[in-house]
C-alpha cells in the first residue's frame, strides 16, 4: 500500500484497485480535539458531532467522492451484509450490519474502526466494491466469506476475480483474549494452528484476526489478498485504538467508490 497526503490528511491507498476511488484514513488532518484528534468519524464517542461531521466532509473532499449519496451501516460486530443503493431519507445508516456491498457508481461506502478489521474487496469485471468490519466476534462469523457469498448471490461475482485488502488492525501480539475468544475460534477454523499463541510466562492466549480473515476469505475461493501489516495497538501516532487508548479515542475511516 502507498501512503499519500493532500490537504493535511493522511491516507493509504492499494494498488490492488486501481481506478477505484478509495483510502484507508489515518487520524491526522481533522478539526476534533484530544482524546479524538484529530479526524475522528465515529459518532458515538463522546466528540462534537459538527466536529464529526466536519471529519466527513474533509474525508470525502480529499477522494472527490459525493458526501450526499455517502452509505454507512450500524456496525454491530455481526457478520450480515447488505446492498447499498443510497442513503436511507431521514436516517444516516441504511441497516444494522458489519457489511455492505454495492454496484452503484458514485455510491461512496464508509465505515469506521479503532482496532477491529477492515476488509476492502473490489471486483473489476462485475464492478462492484465492499467494505466490511471485523472484529473478532464477526470473524468467527464468517464475514469476510459472508461478503464473498454476498457478492456472488447479488452480482453473480466470481471469487477469483475479487481483490480483498486487510487493513490495518489489531494484531496477535497485542490481541490478548479470553478462553471463549479462543473457544469460538476453534469451532469456527476447525483449528488453531497458525491462528492464536500462548505467553509463555501466564499462559494468555493472543489471536491472530489478519491470518483468521485471510484463511476465511481463501476458504471462499479469493486468490489475491493484501495484508496492510499494521496494527493500531501499536500505532496510535497513526490510527485509533479502542484497546491501547483504553476507550478514549476516536474512529478512522475507510471509503470505497466505484
Amino acid at each position: 500500500m502507498k501512503r499519500i497526503e493532500e490537504n493535511s490528511l493522511q491516507f493509504y491507498q492499494s494498488d490492488l484497485f486501481p481506478g477505484i476511488r478509495h483510502g484507508i484514513f489515518t487520524r491526522h488532518g481533522g478539526v476534533s480535539p484530544a482524546p479524538w484528534a484529530s479526524l475522528n468519524l465515529g459518532g458515538t464517542v463522546g466528540d462534537d458531532v459538527k466536529a464529526v461531521r466536519e471529519n466527513h466532509n474533509l474525508m470525502y473532499e480529499v477522494l472527490d467522492v459525493n458526501a450526499d449519496k455517502a452509505c454507512t451501516t450500524w456496525q454491530v460486530h455481526g457478520a450480515d451484509v447488505i446492498m447499498a443503493h443510497g442513503p436511507v431519507e431521514g436516517r444516516k445508516w441504511l441497516a444494522r450490519a458489519d457489511g455492505v456491498m454495492t454496484n452503484q457508481a458514485d455510491v461512496p461506502l464508509v465505515m469506521r474502526y479503532a482496532d477491529c478489521i477492515p476488509l476492502l474487496f473490489h471486483d473489476s469485471k462485475k464492478k462492484v466494491v465492499g467494505l466490511a468490519h471485523a472484529g473478532w466476534r464477526g470473524t468467527v462469523q464468517g464475514i469476510g466469506k459472508n461478503m464473498i457469498t454476498a457478492m456472488k448471490n447479488a452480482y453473480g461475482s466470481n471469487p477469483t476475480d475479487i481483490q480483498v485488502v486487510i487493513g490495518p488492525g489489531i494484531s496477535i501480539e497485542k490481541f490478548q483474549v479470553g478462553e471463549e475468544v479462543v473457544e469460538a475460534v476453534e469451532e469456527h477454523f476447525g483449528t488453531l494452528d497458525g491462528l492464536m499463541q500462548r505467553d509463555p510466562a501466564d499462559g494468555t492466549a493472543y489471536v491472530d484476526l489478519w491470518e483468521a480473515n485471510r484463511r476465511d476469505l481463501v476458504d471462499a475461493g479469493v486468490e489475491n489478498i493484501e495484508i496492510a501489516g499494521i496494527c493500531t495497538y501499536q500505532n496510535t501516532e497513526d490510527f485509533f485504538s479502542h484497546r491501547a487508548e483504553k476507550g478514549k479515542t476516536g474512529r478512522f475511516g475507510v471509503v470505497m467508490q466505484l
